[in-house]
C-alpha cells in the first residue's frame, strides 16, 4: 500500500527517542522529509546520523515550552524541504506522582510543555497548512482512564485532546485534519523508567502485561507504522479522532 508520503514535509517533535523516533523512522523510509527536534544537540545529532542512512531528515533543537519554537520549527520545514505538510507533536512525559503531592512548580512546567506548547505549535501549523495539511499530538491512554501514579498526565492530557477535538472542528473546512494517538505500554525508556518505580518492576511489568489483550508491550515500531499511517494521505478521511495504541488495554469503546 502507498500511503503517499513520498517528497511530502513532516516536523516530529520530542523526536531523538521513543515514540518520536519511530514515527520519524517510518516516515522517512516511506520517503518523505522529516524535520526532528529534541532538546539537546547530541540527541539532536545522533537521532539524524541514525534516520540519515533511510532518506531525507535535518535536526533542530528546539523546547516545545519555548514561545519562538513554533515559527522557528515551520519556518525551518519551508526552508529545508521547501514545503510544510504536517506535524507530530511529541513531548516527554511530565513528572510522576500523584495528585496530591505533586508540587505546584512541576504543573506549572509541565502545562507550558505539555499543553501550552503543544498547543502553540499546533496553532501556528494551522496557520501554515493548506488542504491536506495534518496535525497530530501525541497523547496517552489517560485521555480515557487515569493511570496510576500519573497525576500531571491524568489532568493535562485530557484536555490536551479536547483542544484538539475542537480544533479538527475549525480546520476541518479548509481540508486540515487533526489527530491523535493514545499509545499505551509501550516498551520506551519513559515506560521502563515508570516501571522501575515500583518496588518490583518485573513483578510491575508482568501484571502490566496480563491486563493487555495481547499479553504484551507494544514496541515503538508498531506506533511509529500507525503514526506514519495516520499522518499520510492514505487517512485523508480521519480527523477530530483519538486513535489508541495499546493492544487492547482500554475497555471502552
Amino acid at each position: 500500500m502507498d500511503l503517499g508520503l513520498k517528497n511530502r514535509a513532516y516536523v516530529v517533535t520530542g523526536a531523538t527517542r521513543g515514540l518520536g523516533l519511530a514515527t520519524a523512522r517510518e516516515l522517512v523510509a516511506d520517503g518523505a522529509h522529516v524535520l526532528v527536534t529534541g532538546r539537546t544537540q547530541a540527541a539532536v545529532d545522533s537521532a539524524v546520523a541514525e534516520l540519515a542512512p533511510l532518506g531525507s531528515v535535518r535536526g533542530l533543537v528546539a523546547d516545545n515550552a519555548d514561545p519562538a519554537t513554533a515559527e522557528r520549527l515551520v519556518a525551518e520545514a519551508r526552508e529545508r524541504f521547501g514545503r510544510f505538510d504536517g506535524v507530530l507533536i511529541s513531548v516527554g512525559g511530565p513528572q510522576a506522582g500523584p495528585v496530591e503531592t505533586t508540587p505546584e512548580s512541576a504543573w506549572r512546567d509541565a502545562f507550558e510543555s505539555v499543553f501550552l506548547g503543544a498547543l502553540r505549535i499546533a496553532r501556528t501549523a494551522a496557520a501554515e497548512l493548506g488542504e491536506g495539511g495534518v496535525i497530530g499530538f501525541v497523547l496517552s491512554s489517560s485521555v480515557r482512564q487515569p493511570i496510576p501514579g500519573l497525576g500531571i498526565s491524568n489532568g493535562l492530557r485530557p484536555g490536551l485532546a479536547m483542544a484538539a477535538k475542537s480544533l479538527a472542528d475549525e480546520l476541518g473546512p479548509r481540508g486540515i485534519r487533526v489527530i491523535g494517538l493514545l499509545p499505551g505500554r509501550i516498551d520506551t525508556d519513559r515506560v521502563r523508567e515508570l516501571d522501575g518505580l515500583a518496588p518490583d518492576p518485573e513483578a510491575s511489568r508482568a501484571q502490566a502485561s496480563a491486563g493487555i489483550p495481547l499479553r504484551r508491550y507494544g514496541t515503538p515500531e508498531e506506533f511509529g507504522r500507525t503514526a506514519a499511517f495516520l499522518l499520510s494521505p492514505a487517512a485523508s478521511y480521519l480527523t477530530g479522532v483519538m486513535v489508541p495504541v495499546d493492544g487492547g488495554a482500554m475497555r471502552g469503546l
